[in-house]
């Protein structure tokens, strides 16, 4: 499914609706260049399961975990990894077993940790307007 979001309150919107469609095991990767808004729709994301604290990018912790909602949301920045390795090195296996939504950012980044079933969220810049985004959802039905 394709998306045009005119402002960063609609790209948590969109997060906030697929929320409601994930189960409580999804792996979501994310695609899209730095000021995209991943975590604007981690956020809208975050507070889809219940979540209602500070959501921030993990650009230097690689994993933040938001609990308090639903379901623990789990909230990766692969930005600064220079391999798989370095992902499984931190408990990513543990994660992926966990009750819990684990959202990768720079998930391109270590395309080969990436579960088969994950669902893919790529975010870019709308030709028309700089401010607005293309966000493509695909293995979900509609959001």
């Amino acid at each position: 499914m394709k998306y045009i979001s005119h402002s960063e309150t609609e790209t948590e919107g969109l997060g906030q609706r697929l929320a409601a469609l994930l189960p409580s095991s999804a792996v979501v990767a994310y695609h899209g260049g730095l000021g995209m808004g991943k975590t604007a729709f981690t956020r809208g994301l975050a507070r889809g399961m219940g979540y209602t604290g500070r959501v921030t990018s993990p650009t230097f912790t690689i994993v933040n975990e938001y609990r308090g909602g639903s379901i623990p949301v789990f909230h990766f920045d692969a930005y600064r990894l220079s391999n798989p390795g370095e992902l499984w090195d931190i408990g990513f296996e543990d994660y992926l077993t966990q009750d819990g939504i684990c959202v990768i950012e720079w998930s391109e980044q270590i395309e080969e940790a990436i579960p088969e079933h994950a669902i893919r969220v790529a975010i870019s810049r709308h030709p028309d307007n700089e401010n607005w985004r293309m966000i493509q959802i695909e293995g979900v039905e509609a959001v």
